[in-house]
């Protein structure tokens, strides 16, 4: 039995290392054809500051750690060739949070090889990816068993939005790593306080506070899940004389509460050790007087004086919000505190963006504003038809179970079996809901990437409940005939759901393969695919200029023996046009009217661009009439392009 049990593993491992390899294959394809898309721009400038200058002056509005995880090759390539970082330029030593400019500067202006430093960048997201397929195994096997846990990191392995976004130097994939691993060990020490437990717990913790700021909501999500867990362990004392209730009560409070200080404490410690190591070299004067730039616009403007902010019961919100400004002021300046300072400018920017929105296209509208079901319908129109159908079973399912067994004078000591036997999976459902109902209330609507840390929950709550569906009936019975049915009934049912995830699961590796390496605009088929998505929303979902190297290939080699001696450009995106084009670049935009005036017989125009020009506007949402590519629309329909390079350009000849 131990040897039948040991090449299990070793088959089970065999298995989830595929997975990975596919994966990793997958993603790196894509990015091998890819150009930098628009936040690479900044945030691969950004980690190489820190990793290299220990200055955190580029891009605070996000934490330091995977732009540094990706800056770690590049440090490794620069001992054996030189890469020229604008340090002497103007926009770095000058500029408030230059991150564009430095980016541009960095990547196409100074001698480096931009595809080169982009590829090695993405070394450090494609490893954070390959982290969280382990860990979405790990936590899988341990609540579901490990033959079943292959199934949901099957499905984050392969799922279309990880393989897009797992590539890309931005915080997307850290984030999900970190949240994911913070309340996987978070549930842990709740269960079971040891030494190690405490210790992984908080560096976790301090582990997502560094990847993106909206790990943030950890700290309200482990509030909760421990006043949760502390109700359970003292109502399950509740029939106990009175004082010893009240006793147990009371050392549970306190216990578990500890714990949850501990935690923060460890990880804010870690927070506070990064954030000291990359603004070591950030001269002090600069960072306050960046600070005090970039929090100028924020609530109105934090007050000229520090004395004047006192936060007495009748004044108004947004006061405190200026006296948050002012403290942020005065820790940039602080010796001790300035790491912490550089760390709270990150949220509160990331809070002023989030509160202000961003102007998009979604179902044929432009707006600023948001709208409460995009995420939910994007996330029906990105996500693979066969997952969405496990989904929908697995909901269906659990749905079904809580009526089947609903009865309101068990419904307390059913909550309370269900948190004191299923604490992993409570924390995973409370986790999705709490994230989702952030996240639709939220006006930043800029991609499905968003919501992206509640897909490892929801592929490991999906397979949990397929799993609870394949439970076969009790066949014991004394009646031999009667046992020869159930069994016979049971094996035909299990063939029969057998079959069905099969279908769906090769249904699902099937549409990643057909639909590489267009991971950024993959739609299902409910969404019009990977060549139509863009009917329905833009931006971070389709086109995020991945496509600038498919149009110099396209530019050097055109179709049907046509020659292009120049093409017109309006490119949204983090590469160069110049850098890639060369003399056959002219930057162009919708008011300069139609390049055929100038001679130019050919127009390229990123889709994101399109949409916004002409999509239909919201209420109270303005755009001026040059810039709505009317003359495009005289002469031809804007949707329908000769060419496209990629996905995402649409090229026409004028």
């Amino acid at each position: 039995m131990k040897i039948i049990s040991k090449t299990s593993n070793i088959f089970q491992w065999l298995i989830l290392i595929s997975i990975i390899g596919v994966s990793f294959g997958l993603s790196l394809n894509a990015s091998l054809q890819e150009s930098a898309i628009m936040d690479e721009l900044a945030h691969i400038p950004a980690g190489y500051g820190y990793v290299k200058y220990f200055d955190f002056r580029l891009n605070p509005e996000h934490p330091p750690l995977v732009k540094a995880l990706a800056a770690l090759p590049l440090l490794l390539q620069s001992a054996s060739r030189r890469i020229n970082f604008p340090t002497d330029s103007p926009r770095w030593q000058e500029d408030v949070n230059g991150q564009w400019a430095v980016g541009a500067q960095f990547l196409y202006e100074y001698g480096n090889d931009a595809n080169k430093i982009i590829n090695w960048s993405r070394l450090g997201p494609m490893l954070l990816t390959i982290l969280l397929i382990i860990f979405v195994y790990i936590w899988a096997s341990e609540l579901i068993g490990r033959w079943w846990a292959l199934m949901p990191a099957f499905l984050i392995a392969l799922s279309p939005t990880i393989l897009a976004h797992g590539h890309y130097v931005t915080t997307d994939i850290g984030a999900t790593l970190g949240i994911f691993i913070a309340t996987y060990y978070f549930v842990k020490l709740l269960l079971r306080q040891t030494k190690r437990n405490y210790i992984f717990a908080g560096i976790a913790f301090g582990i997502a506070q560094l990847m993106k700021f909206s790990a943030v909501l950890l700290i309200p999500f482990f509030i909760f899940l421990t006043i949760v867990f502390c109700a359970y362990k003292i109502y399950s004392h509740w029939n106990e004389a009175l004082v010893e209730r009240y006793k147990k009560a009371f050392i549970s409070i306190i216990k578990y509460f500890s714990i949850l200080v501990s935690v923060f404490a460890v990880g804010f410690l870690l927070v506070y050790a990064v954030y000291f190591i990359f603004t070591v070299n950030y001269p002090i004067e600069k960072q306050r007087a960046d600070t005090e730039f970039i929090l100028s616009s924020f609530a109105d403007g934090p007050d000229t004086k520090w004395e004047t902010c006192n936060l007495n019961s009748d004044i108004k919100i947004s006061r405190r919000v200026r006296c948050l400004a002012e403290i942020n002021i005065w820790m940039s300046q602080n010796k001790i505190f300035r790491p912490l300072g550089e760390y709270m400018l990150g949220i509160l920017m990331v809070m002023q963006r989030s509160g202000g929105g961003n102007t998009g296209y979604f179902l044929g509208e432009v707006s600023a504003g948001g709208w409460w079901y995009y995420f939910p319908v994007v996330f029906i129109l990105k996500e693979p038809l066969p997952s969405l159908i496990l989904i929908f079973l697995a909901l269906i399912l659990g749905i079904w179970n809580i009526i089947k067994n609903f009865k309101i004078r068990l419904i307390l000591r059913n909550i309370e079996n269900y948190i004191g036997t299923h604490l992993s999976e409570f924390s995973m459902l409370a986790f999705v809901v709490f994230y989702w109902l952030y996240s639709i209330k939220s006006p930043l609507n800029i991609g499905v990437r968003h919501i992206m840390p509640t897909m490892p929950f929801i592929y490991i709550l999906t397979t949990s409940a397929i799993k609870k569906w394949f439970n076969l009936i009790n066949a014991d019975n004394d009646r031999i005939i009667r046992k020869i049915i159930v069994i016979t009934s049971n094996l035909t049912k299990i063939v029969i759901k057998s079959s069905l995830i099969f279908v769906l699961i090769s249904w699902y590796f099937i549409e990643i393969i057909f639909a590489t390496p267009y991971y950024l605009s993959y739609f299902n088929e409910l969404g019009g695919g990977v060549n139509n998505g863009y009917e329905y929303v833009t931006d971070s979902n389709y086109d995020w200029g991945q496509d600038m190297k498919r149009l110099k290939k396209f530019v050097e080699n055109p179709p049907n023996g046509e020659k292009i001696n120049k093409i017109a450009v309006d490119y949204f995106g983090g590469a160069s046009p110049k850098y890639y084009l060369g003399d056959k670049f002219e930057l162009w935009w919708s008011a300069r009217g139609n390049p055929i005036q100038e001679n130019i017989e050919w127009l390229a125009v990123s889709i994101n661009t399109i949409q916004s020009a002409l999509g239909k506007l919201h209420p109270g949402q303005q755009r001026k009439s040059e810039d709505e590519y009317q003359w495009l629309q005289k002469i031809r329909d804007p949707y329908k392009p000769e060419f496209k390079a990629g996905t995402s350009i649409f090229i026409y000849k004028l």
